[in-house]
């Protein structure tokens, strides 16, 4: 079985809560141009509306009774929220017709938000759905993203040299500033507070690539310019990505050399 749950946005005001929370909330049809608001498109009415309009798609009085069901839907959004069942058997077809229509037509409504992130984005949105399920799923990926970033630590935690490249390419920062203690503790920081660019970082195989480009321009022997990057006249890369590129290039290698001895003089 497949539940999810229309739920409403908290209103604000000076009313006790038990009074807000038994306030009557609906949504109510809206007219797209000149049609009102309609959760399928004409195939998908003509499969799913066929026992809820009294007459069958092929009948003569189906496009104004069709027009109808869909002006007249309304939901009614208590303080728990409005249960569907939107369960779909082996055929594809819903258990509950009434709510999976409903549901098609929330999913499409301006003023519901396909979650609660997306409600608060967007300040027409006074409802939003909510999928246990697809929240349980969102959480569990959050979980599998921080147990993996934290398997990639213990792996480059014993090579100092990949540690201070992450954290080149991560902070555009000079780790040899720091001692290992805190380049430890800091990557463990960013390892913590953005799992995802920690590993997609960590697992790039451009990594030494891009960790030396950070290194020539903290070391002005490249310069950078909104996102270009420059060495003396030349527009070496338009990005990080394009720079990556000229550095692979054996064509390169001469200009690339020098970068890399004027970086040894500097330091």
């Amino acid at each position: 079985m497949k539940k999810i749950y229309i739920r409403r946005k908290e209103l604000n005001g000076y009313l006790p809560k038990d009074i807000l929370a038994t306030a009557r909330v609906s949504i109510g049809s809206i007219f797209v141009g000149r049609q009102p608001l309609k959760g399928f498109n004409d195939e998908e009415s003509r499969k799913f509306l066929r026992s809820l309009i009294d007459v069958p798609p092929d009948h003569q009085d189906w496009p104004r009774l069709e027009k109808e069901f869909w002006a007249n839907m309304r939901v009614r959004v208590p303080f728990e929220g409005a249960e569907l069942d939107i369960t779909l058997d082996d055929d594809g077809m819903p258990i509950n017709p009434s709510d999976w229509a409903t549901y098609n037509w929330c999913k499409k409504h301006r003023q519901v938000g396909s979650s609660k992130e997306d409600m608060n984005s967007d300040i027409r949105k006074k409802f939003y759905i909510y999928d246990p399920e697809r929240d349980l799923i969102a959480q569990n990926s959050k979980i599998k993203l921080k147990k993996d970033a934290d398997k990639e630590f213990i792996m480059i935690s014993s090579d100092m040299d990949k540690m201070k490249r992450v954290l080149w390419v991560m902070t555009k920062e000079n780790p040899d500033r720091l001692s290992e203690l805190e380049i430890e503790n800091k990557l463990y920081g960013l390892k913590d507070s953005k799992p995802k660019e920690f590993l997609k970082i960590s697992l790039d195989k451009n990594l030494d690539i891009k960790a030396e480009i950070e290194q020539l321009v903290e070391a002005s022997v490249l310069r950078k310019i909104g996102n270009q990057i420059i060495y003396g006249d030349v527009t070496i890369g338009e990005d990080m990505t394009d720079t990556v590129v000229y550095f692979k290039n054996k064509k390169n290698s001469g200009a690339i050399n020098s970068m890399r001895a004027q970086l040894k003089t500097i330091a």
